[in-house]
C-alpha cells in the first residue's frame, strides 16, 4: 500500500460489455475517504493502475493483469460464477477471491414471477390481440392453486420461492443436498426417480441452478415428455442445462404449455433461430439480473468486506469467499 491509502481498480467492462462506471460511483459512496477507488478508461490505463492496486473488482481478470497486480489482495468477482476467472495464478499471487452470489437474487426473482404470471394470464396473446385491436375474452388460468418446481435453492431459487407465497401455489425445491431442507413445502435431490416425480407433479418448473456436471442436460427429451401439456418451464440458470433440440421439439409439438429463457445454448442466440418464431417461447437476453440496482448491491458486499478487512486486518472468511 502506498501512503496515500489503499487503491480499489474496478476493470472497465461488466458483463455483456456494460460500462462500470456506475459501480465504481456506488462504490465511492460506500468506501472511507482514505480508500482511493479509480477505474480506467483504457486498456493501457487499466494495465497501468492495477500495478498499484489492493483490491480489483470486475466480472473477470486475465492472467496478464494478475501478473502485473504486485500488490493485489482481493479480486472481487462481480458476478456469481466464478469458474471462468484464472483462480490459479490468484491464488500464487495470493490473493483472495469473493463473487457476487446474493446481488441477484430480488432481480431475476420478479422475473421469474413475471415470467409466470404472464404464461398464467396468458399476457402474450393479449398483447398480441391488442395489437391487431381486436376484442377476444379468451380465458386465462390461475397461478394460485398451482405447484411450482424450483430447481436450485440458492439466492435466486430462495427468491423466487419468497416472492411466490403470497400467490397460495405448493413448492417443491430441488437440491445438492435435500437433507438440508429449504424455504419450498417440499425437497428433494436429484435422483432421477424423484426428479421425475417432480416434474409429473408440476405446472411450472423453473431453473434456477449453476451449471455443473449434475445440472448439464438436466432437462433433456425424457424430462420435457415427462412434464403435463399445460406445463411452463423457465430458466434463469444456464443454457445447457436444458437440451435445446428436445426444448424446440417439444415447443413446436404442444407437448409442453410454453418456456421462459433468459438463457439459451447457443447464446446469444442466433437470429435464424427457431426459438425466436414460437408463440408459446418467450426470450430475453439473459437480461433478467440487470437493473440499476444491480452494482448498488455489489457495493455493498465490498463495502462490508472491506469494512471486515480493517477491522481484522485479514483477507479471510470475506463474504462470498469463493478462494
Amino acid at each position: 500500500m502506498s501512503d496515500a491509502g489503499p487503491t480499489v481498480l474496478v476493470l472497465r467492462k461488466g458483463a455483456h460489455g456494460i460500462s462500470t462506471t456506475e459501480y465504481a460511483d456506488a462504490l465511492r459512496e460506500r468506501l472511507p475517504d482514505d480508500v482511493t477507488v479509480k477505474r480506467a478508461a483504457t486498456p493501457r490505463e487499466e494495465r497501468e493502475a492495477i500495478a498499484g492496486a489492493t483490491v480489483v473488482t470486475g466480472h473477470r481478470i486475465s492472467e496478464e493483469l494478475v501478473e502485473r497486480a504486485e500488490h493485489l489482495r482481493l479480486f472481487a468477482c462481480a458476478s456469481a460464477g466464478y469458474e471462468h476467472l484464472p483462480l490459479e495464478a490468484l491464488r500464487e499471487r495470493g490473493a483472495a477471491v469473493t463473487n457476487a452470489s446474493g446481488v441477484h437474487g430480488p432481480n431475476i426473482a420478479e422475473h421469474v414471477v413475471g415470467a409466470l404470471l404472464a404464461f398464467a394470464r396468458d399476457f402474450r396473446r393479449f398483447w398480441r390481440q391488442e395489437e391487431r385491436h381486436e376484442w377476444r375474452r379468451g380465458q386465462a388460468s390461475e397461478l394460485y392453486g398451482s405447484t411450482v418446481t424450483v430447481v436450485g435453492l440458492g439466492a435466486i431459487g430462495s427468491a423466487v420461492v419468497d416472492r411466490l407465497e403470497p400467490f397460495g401455489v405448493e413448492t417443491i425445491g430441488v437440491r445438492y443436498t435435500p437433507e438440508k431442507g429449504g424455504p419450498t413445502d417440499e425437497v428433494i435431490g436429484f435422483d432421477e426417480d424423484d426428479f421425475h416425480g417432480a416434474l409429473a407433479r408440476s405446472d411450472y418448473v423453473v431453473l434456477a441452478c449453476p451449471l455443473s456436471e449434475t445440472t448439464e442436460g438436466l432437462v433433456g427429451a425424457a424430462e420435457l415428455d415427462t412434464l403435463e401439456p399445460h406445463a411452463v418451464l423457465v430458466n434463469v440458470g444456464r443454457g445447457p442445462i436444458v437440451d435445446t433440440d428436445a426444448l424446440v421439439s417439444a415447443l413446436q409439438g404442444n407437448s409442453i404449455g410454453g418456456a421462459a429463457l433468459d438463457v439459451t445454448d447457443p447464446e446469444p442466440l442466433p437470429p435464424g433461430h427457431p426459438l425466436w418464431d414460437l408463440d408459446n417461447a418467450f426470450v430475453t437476453p439473459h437480461s433478467s439480473g440487470h437493473t440499476p440496482k444491480y452494482y448498488a448491491r455489489l457495493a455493498d458486499i465490498l463495502a462490508r468486506n472491506w469494512g471486515q478487512i480493517r477491522e481484522t486486518g485479514r483477507y479471510e472468511d470475506l463474504e462470498n469467499q469463493v478462494a
